[in-house]
């Protein structure tokens, strides 16, 4: 492979070279002719030797098994190599935003990460926690972006992020009762008017029959509210999304959309039951808090996920509807991505996009096949609209491109181009933009950031095991699915890996890549980071089986980076907390949610669908 040029024009970015072959260099421009082969620009970043070896993908889930017990917080340590597989959860919105739309190359879906978009709370999909991540980088190899040194290359796991302002989407199990076998739902469920059960999920108000703030210690936050979910099929079900506003927070479960007021989870409007499952949603609202749901077209295995309708989070009131058409045999809308940019919502199909006006519905432009055989098969949205495009798929020029959308008009500001090879897997941020990408023949991954005109800033060299937590992608990949990770102007926030012992976040400097200060989980459990707020890192600490989770704020400038408790969940509910299989949660207004993303089909007992805390 030639080696770039000295003075980076803006262009494509260039996959790792074997150590032996030389230093990174700049991206070259897109359509343009390769480069001369000059020597290896001077003071270029070092990348990281070559891994040892990927982790094994598994099979996605179906669910899990009857009568197994439900860990809590944090999900199975089963990425596969280098793209995490999601069953259907969606991690966008509020943290682990759960968002289910999965992408090509078996990439993880969405959900949702901490970032600055204006999406929901936080969640993430059944996701698995990559191992692996970044080692300091070793000599002689370069990035996947051509030209420009990547952030980290290391071991092919998926070691994602998801930044912004949107829902995490955990996959765990619960512990409600392990003894017990767990029998199976019906598959065609009774769709229930609202969630029942405990709490006022029948419209009980401040109702606590199953007495979660029993015995509350001093200082510890209480539940304010708890709902049960409703009947999903046997198969289970996908709940994508959360979206929180100053009066109510708002849920999908299966065909039905729930909002219940903040302060006492009373029923802020009447559900919205839809005629089939939904499939996909915007994990962002808009500024007047527009939301846009999709459902399916029928009931069938054959249906397409291409009904659009939105709706007012502040009223429930149904808005414009339309159908997403497919354009071609392989452009399908079997799967549909959503998100908004401004006033833009943008429709993903498996090969090209649609772009419409948000609040009328109106069509705006289309983003199609380009250049040199180039789909965009991928999109992210929010601060930024960003789309991923795979290039000359059959042919020996193959690669993947990125682009920043205009989101009024879809003209490119600028494209980036990969080597042959190189995937990009997820989005860790959107602004900043923060690129995953991966490499199975390498058995690699890099990590780079980037500044304005997408040009290459950064890439990381911490040695750490990332644990970022990412769900299970099918039919296209999702660059949004993973939660775990945030992000501000100038800092990246990882979380290592651990399942039910203590890990610590660590800043990365975006400037440089290199490691700014760590903190760790001040209780013997894991901590994630959900988002920047006011100048302070937001973090939360999974329970443990006696003692409930913790919301933490985390200094980000200063010497000292020394968490302050801002809630302390109920030891009492700690059963309950724990018990979400796949969860999705958000910090807002001094409130924290916590909902599944995704409905087991187990009705043995009632499933959870949301729980709220509060002083």
């Amino acid at each position: 492979m030639s080696q770039p040029p000295n003075q980076p024009p803006q262009g494509g970015f260039g996959a790792p070279q074997d150590p032996r072959q030389g230093g990174f260099g700049a991206p070259q421009p897109p359509q343009q002719p390769a480069p001369q082969t000059p020597p290896p620009p001077q003071g270029a970043p070092q990348a990281p030797p070559p891994p040892q070896g990927p982790p094994q993908a598994p099979p996605p889930p179906q669910g899990p098994p009857p009568g197994a017990p439900q860990s809590g917080y944090g999900y199975p340590q089963q990425p596969g190599y280098g793209h995490p597989q999601q069953p259907g959860a969606y991690p966008s919105g509020p943290y682990g935003q759960p968002q289910e739309q999965p992408g090509p190359y078996g990439y993880p879906q969405q959900p949702g990460p901490y970032g600055q978009q204006p999406a929901p709370g936080y969640g993430f999909p059944p996701q698995s926690q990559y191992p692996g991540a970044p080692g300091t980088p070793g000599s002689g190899s370069r990035n996947p972006f051509k030209g420009k040194p990547g952030l980290a290359i290391g071991a092919a796991v998926a070691a994602l992020v998801v930044i912004g302002s949107t829902v995490f989407a955990v996959t765990s199990g619960g512990d409600d009762d392990p003894k017990k076998p767990v029998a199976q739902g019906s598959d065609d469920p009774k769709v229930s008017a609202s969630p029942t059960g405990t709490g006022s999920g029948s419209g009980e108000g401040g109702a606590d029959p199953e007495n979660l703030n029993g015995g509350r210690q001093a200082g510890e936050a209480k539940v304010l509210w708890y709902k049960d979910a409703p009947d999903a099929p046997k198969s289970g079900a996908d709940a994508p999304g959360l979206w929180i506003t100053d009066r109510a927070a708002v849920k999908v479960a299966y065909k039905q959309l729930f909002a219940f007021n903040v302060g006492d989870g009373e029923e802020a409007w009447a559900p919205i039951t839809f005629p089939q499952k939904i499939c996909s949603v915007t994990p962002q609202k808009s500024s007047d808090n527009k939301i846009v749901v999709a459902y399916e077209s029928g009931s069938s295995d054959r249906a397409k996920c291409n009904q659009l309708q939105q709706v007012d989070l502040n009223t429930g009131a149904k808005g414009w509807k339309d159908t997403v058409s497919s354009s071609g045999l392989f452009d399908s809308t079997l799967k549909v991505e959503l998100s908004i940019t401004g006033k833009t919502l943008m429709a993903g199909r498996s090969q090209s996009g649609t772009a419409y006006d948000v609040n009328t519905g109106d069509k705006l432009w289309d983003k199609k096949r380009y250049g040199d055989k180039c789909f965009p098969d991928a999109f992210a949205g929010g601060e930024k609209l960003i789309a991923v495009a795979s290039c000359d798929a059959t042919g020996t020029n193959e690669h993947d491109e990125i682009q920043e959308l205009d989101p009024a008009t879809g003209k490119a500001k600028w494209t980036q181009k990969m080597d042959k090879g190189w995937k990009i897997a997820r989005l860790f941020s959107i602004d900043p933009l923060v690129v995953y990408s991966t490499n199975e023949d390498k058995k690699g991954w890099n990590i780079s950031t980037f500044g304005s005109g997408g040009k290459f800033r950064s890439q990381v060299g911490v040695d750490l095991d990332i644990g970022v937590q990412c769900g299970w992608a099918i039919l296209e990949r999702n660059l949004g699915g993973c939660a775990g990770a945030a992000a501000d102007a100038d800092t990246l926030y990882l979380p290592t890996k651990a399942i039910s012992t203590a890990n610590e976040i660590v800043a990365i400097n975006l400037a440089d890549g290199k490691e700014k200060w760590r903190v760790k989980s001040p209780a013997d459990e894991p901590m994630l980071p959900m988002k920047v707020e006011d100048g302070k890192l937001i973090a939360y600490v999974k329970p443990s089986y006696d003692a409930g989770g913790q919301v933490l704020s985390i200094p980000v400038t200063g010497s000292s980076h020394q968490p302050t408790k801002l809630l302390q969940n109920p030891a009492g509910a700690a059963r309950i907390e724990n018990g979400f299989f796949s969860r999705v949660y958000d910090w807002v207004d001094g409130r924290f949610y916590l909902a599944s993303a995704r409905l087991t089909g187990n009705d043995e007992a009632k499933e959870k669908l949301m729980l709220a805390f509060g002083k």
